[in-house]
């Protein structure tokens, strides 16, 4: 017969587990079940059922594989249960462990989701990626209006605040450089994208040294006044000359796809 499903793949000629799987008849797996299911005979004839549920597998010994032709019978499989009872409640553990991280995995994925989701809209409801890219800009420049506002007394304040400047426009500029940029460069607009591009190498750089200055020296408020005034400069260059030109050589439909584009790239770091 055919090799069975297997949980890691295609089993190796000597992997014992994928080999015990080929002696059993699993039947046929129906797409619509919630679970991807293993019957898994071990060394000594038991046989146990494997399944993996939201990435995580476990082990259930009292289901009834069916499938005939030596499969388990609930009989079996509550032999083995008494055997597993008879050494302490451990295998029950383990499986409702894994259950519970199955559980927790999928939550934890859509709170991400969704906090992503929600970092994200700012920009999806500003409209096209022209409009939302402006919008991040204003973002942005109300960060710095707040850290412009703190004392040298108020160091934290300060760390926390950058921390959030970085954050946004970290994303904004991956957005741009993913998507934007590159589409300029198919544009033949290649001179403009790399320009702005090498831009942002000195927007990481004004990070870098505010990082590295004491929040409460002297210096740092006028250092990071310099940045606002030159990431000011890029901004106008962006959104006066260089979107509204991308944008004019776009048509409707390439509009809207790089609008899609723009925020897939802007999810991956929301």
């Amino acid at each position: 017969m055919a090799d069975a499903p297997h949980l890691y793949g295609t089993p190796e000629p000597d992997d014992k587990q994928g080999n015990a799987t080929r002696e059993v008849d699993t039947g046929d797996h129906r797409v619509d079940d919630p679970g991807y299911g293993h019957p898994v005979k071990t060394g000594d004839d038991r046989v146990v059922f494997v399944e993996e549920s939201s990435g995580v597998a476990f082990a259930e010994a009292t289901r009834d594989i069916g499938g005939g032709g030596g499969a388990a019978t609930e009989v079996e499989a509550g032999a083995l249960r008494d055997r597993t009872d008879a050494t302490g409640r451990s295998a029950g553990l383990g499986r409702d462990v894994a259950i519970g991280i199955a559980a927790g995995v999928g939550a934890g994925l859509l709170a991400n989701l969704l906090r992503k989701a929600v970092v994200q809209a700012p920009s999806v409801l500003a409209g096209s990626w022209d409009r939302a890219l402006a919008a991040e800009h204003r973002a942005a420049l109300a960060i710095f209006d707040q850290i412009e506002a703190t004392g040298d007394d108020q160091p934290g304040t300060r760390t926390t605040l950058l921390t959030t400047l970085k954050h946004a426009i970290g994303k904004h500029a991956f957005q741009e450089e993913n998507s934007v940029y590159a589409m300029m460069r198919d544009l033949q607009m290649a001179e403009a994208a790399d320009h702005l591009n090498h831009e942002h190498g000195y927007v990481k750089q004004y990070f870098f040294d505010l990082g590295e200055m004491p929040r409460n020296d002297p210096a740092w408020l006028p250092k990071l006044k310099e940045f606002r005034a030159w990431i000011e400069k890029h901004m106008r260059e962006e959104e006066d000359d260089l979107f509204p030109r991308m944008r004019r050589t776009l048509d409707e439909a390439q509009n809207r796809h790089l609008t899609r584009l723009m925020h897939r790239e802007g999810l991956k770091l929301a």
